[in-house]
């Protein structure tokens, strides 16, 4: 009698894991999948930014630029990789903690060795990372602060790199949300593009 109750309890327990597992494992996935693919081709392969034909980075994802001809980003806190994207996260150092201190000095000093004649301050989104570590976008005034440099390296008229900033700088979301932002890998693009 008790092996009869067993299986009649465990039967459609079992069935009743396979269905599920079938539903919310593969065809719920796989039908939210072929969605996104129809509706939003772009953001679901990555929001890749292609140049004839080759994948150049995602609008997404910060990449690291140190030579002195391109404007440089946020720092990256991931790790062991810069811009990791499989290992998103903030440094999680509190502003008092030393190794915080240390990055941004370090990064302070880069700037002013690629520009010592540039005494403006620096914006403090070039000598911290973002909540992700990933952060593709600088504000307007980080951009603003390494024209010189970069019209410098590259023998262009500030002019120009300032107008390329601003075809590279978007606004906010609907008007209201966030901050005015310039995208990093599409400024630099822009600038490897002159003639």
């Amino acid at each position: 009698m008790k092996e009869a109750s067993l299986t009649a309890h465990l039967r459609p327990a079992l069935v009743l894991l396979g269905a599920l597992t079938l539903l919310t494992g593969f065809a719920y996935p796989l039908l939210f999948t072929a969605f996104a693919q129809a509706v939003f081709p772009g953001q679901a392969n990555g929001s890749l930014i292609l140049v004839d034909g080759r994948v150049r980075g995602s609008r997404l994802i910060g990449q690291a630029f140190t030579d002195p001809r391109h404007f440089w980003g946020r720092l990256s806190a991931t790790s062991p990789v810069p811009y990791n994207a499989a290992s998103s996260s903030g440094s999680n150092l509190a502003p008092t903690n030393p190794a915080l201190v240390e990055a941004a000095q370090a990064r302070i000093d880069a700037l002013r060795a690629a520009d010592p004649a540039n005494a403006a301050p620096i914006p403090v989104d070039l000598v911290t990372a973002s909540g992700s570590g990933l952060d593709p976008d600088v504000s307007p005034a980080a951009a603003e602060y390494q024209v010189a440099r970069v019209a410098r390296a590259r023998g262009e008229d500030e002019s120009l790199v300032r107008r390329l900033v601003a075809e590279n700088t978007e606004g906010r979301q609907l008007g209201v949300l966030g901050e005015p932002r310039v995208h990093i890998l599409s400024l630099n693009l822009a600038l490897d593009a002159l003639p």
